[in-house]
């Protein structure tokens, strides 16, 4: 039996595959599908894994299936493999948005399903993932995923009623730090800083900050306030910050997220249903 089907080689399918290889899998106990022969061979050259031009062709025999694809395929996927699905595969979805029972009702009765939230730092082995286990998944299997995806960085399991606020915090939230960066940069570039030195100096601060923060396990507005020196430069800086409702401002972004998460579920429940009408 393959070990690992990965349906769908965008950068997310092997962002994980290849995390797997680097801790140890052997690339011939995964096969990858990809649409483009261009793109199955360069992911045969680049990871020695095996690849496949069809979904069922993957699936058949599979162990666990990873399925990384945008949630508007997800449902045509699912009908390409149900019929050829083992009763002891395990399904994995990172489709955003997606609930297990939308999954479940497309696949085999009975079957198992874990639905993912990675985050984009899995690219470097620091990412954030999040499970949560449909209605026929056993705890050892969702214990089966969390050691997979451990190879990309942390896993936490979760309740599936929590996954549209993870969504807004560790699946958006690559992209709220990218912004503050670049604005970082841009602040830099405004005060007369080479570019080139005003991206070193953003890069590295909130790579070290982000560390210290980890490594001391200290709460953040104690660090806050370590570097904060009554009357000084960074008071004046996060004074304008609050003055700008820098905190209403991630609430109301985060909610956004939450909601939009919640639209893509809905519609997802909405496409499922009309497929089970025809």
């Amino acid at each position: 039996m393959t070990k690992l089907a990965v349906i769908g080689a965008g950068v997310m399918g092997e962002t994980v595959f290849s995390g797997l290889l680097r801790a140890g899998w052997e690339a011939t106990d995964i096969v990858v599908t990809a649409r483009r022969p261009e793109r199955r061979e360069q992911l045969a050259e680049r990871h020695g894994v095996r690849t496949a031009a069809a979904n069922a062709q993957a699936v058949a025999g599979a162990e666990t299936v990873l399925i990384a694809v945008k949630p508007q395929d997800l449902g045509t996927v699912l009908d390409e493999i149900a019929p050829v699905l083992s009763p002891e595969t395990l399904v994995v979805s990172l489709a955003a948005g997606v609930a297990t029972e939308v999954i479940e009702a497309r696949l085999p009765a009975g079957a198992a399903v874990v639905r993912v939230m990675p985050n984009t730092a899995a690219q470097v082995d620091e990412g954030m993932a999040t499970l949560s286990a449909g209605a026929h998944t056993s705890d050892d299997q969702v214990e089966q995923v969390a050691k997979l995806l451990s190879a990309t960085g942390e896993v936490a399991i979760v309740a599936e009623k929590y996954q549209d606020a993870v969504t807004a915090i560790s699946g958006s939230g690559p992209a709220y730090l990218f912004l503050l960066v670049e604005s970082m940069i841009e602040g830099g570039v405004h005060l007369g800083l080479p570019r080139q030195t005003a991206t070193q100096l953003a890069v590295q601060t909130v790579y070290g900050s982000a560390k210290l923060l980890k490594e001391t396990g200290d709460h953040p507005s104690v660090l806050r306030e370590r570097v904060t020196s009554p009357g000084g430069t960074t008071a004046a800086a996060i004074r304008v910050l609050e003055d700008h409702k820098l905190r209403a401002a991630f609430l109301a972004a985060t909610e956004a997220a939450r909601d939009r998460s919640r639209d893509l579920a809905d519609g997802a429940r909405s496409t499922s249903r009309s497929a089970g009408d025809r």
